[in-house]
């Protein structure tokens, strides 16, 4: 009997084996079988695989240790998981706005993969050129594409708030409208090759300090005027592959599981169909949390709201949805709505569908890219006497500043590039047969150098990559020595640098203001260089805005190079000799003075020392929207850019002057003076404000000409919709174009308003209805205007 048992029982372990066997055998493979195929045949544990991330194996240099596999793309962030029982396979997603972020160096391997680091975000914002920033985008999505990446985190595009953001640099602009027109050129030039972007920080991302869980207070119509806007233009026009949520909560609520963010704005007003991820370690109170293995974000809720993927992962939200999906406590519909927007990208990307990669971009090719749109997104903020081009070239240039020597290419954190190398100014005006002297030269160098390196070596100390950014001191300049200097020089040229990134914020002192030692600098050598009847030039080799108003007397021009990638150097010399022709605009203010903002009474929020909350107190009244309708003097306006020849603006028609669906805009633009060159157009709307209040005026469109030759003209075109025209009404949820008079502006800048004409709305338009959203969790009564 026992045998018979025996037998039985090893009869019934073979079947039990063949039944497996078979069913492994017939699990539907990814490619062949339909997604809801997949989704049905998933185990509790292969869904949360798919909806958490991997982690970050081969992140920043973590080369895999010995035994486990080696990653694709050394460097790159993250991705999505594997299921290979179904046959799903990994995807790669890596860093970031100015270029791709991976390491140079492989393990066992002799080749380098250097990636091409491009002009910051507030320089290509500045040539407010959208053709120009596609081809950008183009270089970029080639680099991504043959590196074997599938998605790149970027772009960038929140409202640059307050100028002490730490990541300004790789944002846009203070106005939603030129964020999303630059975003959405971006991603279409990236898409172009058939990889993807995610566009971030959606929503509301406007400082670093406290970054992971401080509560932004925002009042809906700003929340929808604002800090939205850009990202619904970008999603409408461009369609990005995928979206990666903000950190910080909105009303009390993390961005990564908010349902109105992600599921009735983003999904069922804009009918986005893409992926949305959160940001890494998205959802977690701060840095103590993520690394207490006790600790996990409310991944239930962050998937309910329609967060599909939590990046980069952890065991415990793997551990705690595993639980879910099996106690029956998540909403089964929201995961496998989840599981089918990861795989549709994953069906999508790269690697399912050509799967082929070189590893040999054209580098030579995209560094020429960057040379020449970092010279179009420098701004001439002043040119006093026509010093620039500066085209002699017989004699010496003093060159002075610590950054002329050791050029800023881009910021740090997840905005940084790996590049094979960096022109810096010495280098740049050499290329371009300058002669420089000599012994300032000699001078400088080493002190560069030693001072750099202890910088680098604290930052590696206190956080590598996501460490504070510190200014390095200024080289001491004797008097007697500048004096010397300005008797033998033709000219005097000054860099000021400026550097920040992810997680914290500039300070004021020494950073939006100038240092004292910066201040002596200028003066020494503003003194001897004026006493000998030469000129001073400044180069700002910055990524945001700088106080100027106490020093832009004592120069006699001043260049705005920002952040200009690696080609930098080449690219100031060919606006400084007169090659290039600078057409960058601002699209931010240079405040006169730090708290002449609005938001600087409470950015970064409260408390101080610590912020936990933040009350976005000024509402729609952000950037030139303050300055303009409050009449604060800025120290250069929105939209303010010179050029070294003229413009003219004439013929400003509307197609009608009672407005019902649209108006056709139409303007021509005259190069009056002796150059070559390109003009930025801005339009602006005044609106009746009845309803709700409203700015003194607010841009509307914008387009750059084409480069005139002197005397040649240009006439530019722009639509206004009834979009374009409203305001959005809280109390109906609607916005609204309000019957009156509209007067259209036409400009060079937000307050440099060439042309104007006038047109009629004879009753209030209701041009979009939209859901009740974003409640507000504190009184936001007492904010400017009462909006």
């Amino acid at each position: 009997m026992r045998n018979s048992v025996l037998k039985l029982g090893v009869v019934a372990l073979a079947a039990v084996g063949s039944v497996q066997f078979a069913t492994a055998q017939k699990a539907p493979q990814f490619g062949k079988a339909s997604i809801d195929e997949l989704i049905d045949a998933m185990t509790p544990e292969e869904k949360a695989e798919l909806l958490i991330g991997p982690g970050m194996p081969g992140y920043a240099g973590l080369v895999p240790l010995e035994g486990e596999p080696d990653v694709r793309v050394l460097g790159a962030a993250g991705g999505t998981a594997p299921i290979e029982r179904l046959g799903i396979p990994e995807t790669v997603f890596a860093d970031g706005p100015a270029g791709l972020r991976i390491q140079p160096k492989r393990k066992n391997d002799p080749n380098t993969y250097y990636a091409t680091a491009f002009p910051v975000g507030t320089s290509l914002a500045s040539s407010w050129n959208t053709d120009l920033i596609e081809s950008v985008g183009e270089a970029m999505g080639e680099e991504v594409k043959e590196y074997g990446v599938d998605v790149l985190l970027a772009p960038a595009l929140n409202i640059q708030r307050n100028p002490l953001n730490g990541r300004n640099f790789e944002y846009y602009s203070e106005d939603p409208l030129v964020a999303g027109k630059i975003a959405a050129a971006y991603i279409k030039g990236i898409q172009s090759h058939k990889v993807g972007t995610s566009m971030k920080h959606f929503a509301a991302n406007n400082q670093e300090s406290n970054r992971l869980s401080v509560n932004a207070h925002i009042t809906e119509r700003a929340m929808r005027e604002i800090y939205l806007k850009g990202f619904e233009i970008a999603v409408k026009e461009a369609k990005p592959w995928t979206v990666m949520t903000a950190y910080n909560k909105i009303d009390g609520i993390y961005a990564s599981a908010s349902h109105d963010l992600l599921t009735t704005v983003l999904r069922d007003e804009w009918g986005y169909k893409g992926l949305v991820m959160t940001d890494w370690f998205g959802g977690y109170p701060g840095f103590g949390a993520i690394m207490d293995s006790t600790q996990v974000s409310d991944v239930v809720a962050q998937i309910e709201a329609g967060n599909d993927l939590m990046m980069p992962g952890t065991a415990a939200q793997k551990s705690k949805l595993i639980q879910a999906i099996k106690n029956g406590t998540i909403d089964e519909a929201a995961v496998r709505n989840s599981l089918r927007r990861v795989l549709e990208y994953v069906a999508a990307s790269p690697t399912v569908k050509d799967g082929k990669y070189s590893n040999k971009p054209d580098l030579k090719a995209h560094a020429e890219v960057t040379r020449s749109v970092a010279t179009e997104g420098m701004v001439l903020l002043k040119n006093e006497g026509d010093v620039l081009p500066f085209t002699k070239k017989s004699g010496t240039i003093a060159v002075f500043g610590d950054t002329s020597y050791s050029f800023i290419a881009g910021g740090t954190g997840s905005g940084d590039v790996n590049e094979a190398y960096t022109i810096s100014l010495i280098e740049g005006l050499n290329n371009a047969g300058y002669k420089i002297d000599k012994d300032l030269q000699a001078a400088y160098v080493p002190f560069v150098e030693k001072v750099t390196a202890e910088e680098m070596a604290r930052r590696e100390k206190n956080g590598g990559l996501l460490s504070d950014v510190q200014r390095i001191p200024e080289m001491p300049l004797a008097k007697d020595m500048v004096a010397k200097k300005a008797k033998a020089s033709e000219v005097a040229v000054i860099t000021i640098g400026r550097n920040a990134g992810e997680q914290h914020d500039r300070k004021i002192a020494n950073d939006f203001y100038l240092g004292q030692d910066e201040v002596k600098m200028i003066n020494t050598v503003a003194d001897a260089f004026h006493a000998e009847g030469k000129k001073v030039i400044v180069i700002l080799n910055i990524g945001g805005v700088i106080e100027t108003a106490t020093w832009k007397d004592k120069v006699d021009a001043i260049l705005l190079a920002w952040q200009p990638g690696q080609e930098g150097g080449n690219s100031v010399a060919d606006v400084f000799s007169g090659k290039s022709n600078p057409s960058g605009k601002l699209t931010m203010t240079f405040p006169v003075d730090y708290y002449n903002h609005a938001s600087a009474a409470n950015f970064p929020g409260f408390p101080a020392n610590d912020p936990k909350e933040v009350s976005y107190e000024e509402g729609i009244y952000v950037g030139y929207r303050y300055f303009n309708t409050f009449e604060v003097q800025p120290s250069y306006e929105f939209g303010f850019g010179g050029s070294y020849t003229t413009f003219e603006y004439s013929d400003l028609k509307l197609s009608t002057t009672n407005f019902k669906d649209e108006v056709e805009v139409s303007v021509k633009v005259t190069n009056t003076g002796d150059v070559a060159g390109k003009e930025v157009v801005q339009v602006y709307l005044s609106a009746p404000a009845n309803m709700v209040d409203k700015p003194s005026e607010e841009l509307k469109a914008f387009g750059k000409t084409k480069k005139l030759k002197p005397g040649k003209s240009e006439t530019l075109t722009f639509t206004l919709t009834a979009k374009d025209l409203a305001s959005f009404v809280d109390a109906q949820s609607a916005w609204i174009a309000e019957k009156g008079t509209y007067t259209v502006k036409v400009g060079a800048s937000s307050t440099d308003i060439k042309l104007t004409n006038d047109m009629n709305v004879s009753k209030d338009i209701t041009a979009e209805k939209v859901h009740n959203a974003f409640d507000t969790d504190v009184d936001m009564k007492n904010v400017l205007m009462n909006n």
